[in-house]
C-alpha cells in the first residue's frame, strides 16, 4: 500500500500532467518532492530524466533528506518545479507550505500538488500566495477508496491517512482530495 491516494499510478499522472500544456515540464528540470517519504517518487522522477531531489521530517528512503518542507534547505529559486502528495495539510500550515513552494520555484516555475482538503480552499491559498492556477481536479473518490482500503488493512491511522483525526473531529468540513497545479 502506498502513502497516498492512488499510488504509483497517481504519481505517474501527475508527472503526466506536468509534461503536457500548458505547463510543459522537459526532461532534466530540477524538481523537488516535498514530503517525499520512503523516495518512491523520487526514483520516479529520477528514472524519467528529472534533476530530483526530495525532502521529508521523517525520510523512510535512503535517497530523502530530512528536512521541513516549511523551511526547506536550498536557495531560492532553486527548481523548476515542485511536487508534493498529501504533506502541506499535514505540515499543519497550508499557507505557509504555499509561501515556501513560492520561495523554492524559479520564475515560471510549477507546483504539482495533491492533498487532502477541499478544492476551493487550495485554489484559494494558491492565489494568495501569487500562483496562477493552471488545472485543478477533485480526487475525493480516490481519497475515499484509499481511506476504506486502510480500513481494511487496518492501518487507517496517522501514518496511512494524515490528519484524520482531525477531519475526523471535523466531519461537516467534508474535506475532499484535490489535484492543483500551479505557476509561478
Amino acid at each position: 500500500m502506498n502513502g497516498h491516494p492512488g499510488g504509483e499510478k497517481h504519481s505517474e499522472r501527475m508527472l503526466a500532467l506536468a509534461a503536457m500544456q500548458p505547463v510543459l515540464l522537459p526532461s532534466g528540470a530540477r524538481v523537488l518532492d516535498l514530503g517525499a517519504g520512503d523516495g518512491s517518487f523520487l526514483k520516479l522522477l529520477r528514472d524519467r530524466g528529472y534533476d530530483a531531489e526530495g525532502i521529508d521530517l521523517a525520510p523512510r528512503g535512503g535517497d530523502v533528506t530530512e528536512g521541513d518542507l516549511l523551511h526547506a534547505p536550498y536557495e531560492d529559486g532553486s527548481f523548476d518545479a515542485v511536487f508534493s502528495q498529501c504533506a502541506f495539510h499535514v505540515s499543519g500550515d497550508v499557507a505557509g507550505a504555499f509561501r515556501e513552494s513560492w520561495r523554492l520555484l524559479k520564475k515560471g516555475g510549477v507546483l504539482v500538488l495533491s492533498d487532502i482538503d477541499r478544492m476551493a480552499e487550495l485554489r484559494d491559498e494558491a492565489r494568495h500566495a501569487q500562483f496562477a492556477v493552471l488545472y485543478e481536479e477533485d480526487l475525493t473518490e480516490a481519497w475515499k477508496q484509499y481511506y476504506i482500503e486502510c480500513i481494511w488493512n487496518g492501518t487507517a491511522d496517522e501514518m496511512c491517512c494524515p490528519g484524520i483525526s482531525e477531519i475526523k473531529g471535523n466531519a461537516q468540513n467534508k474535506y475532499g482530495y484535490t489535484l492543483i497545479i500551479c505557476r509561478k
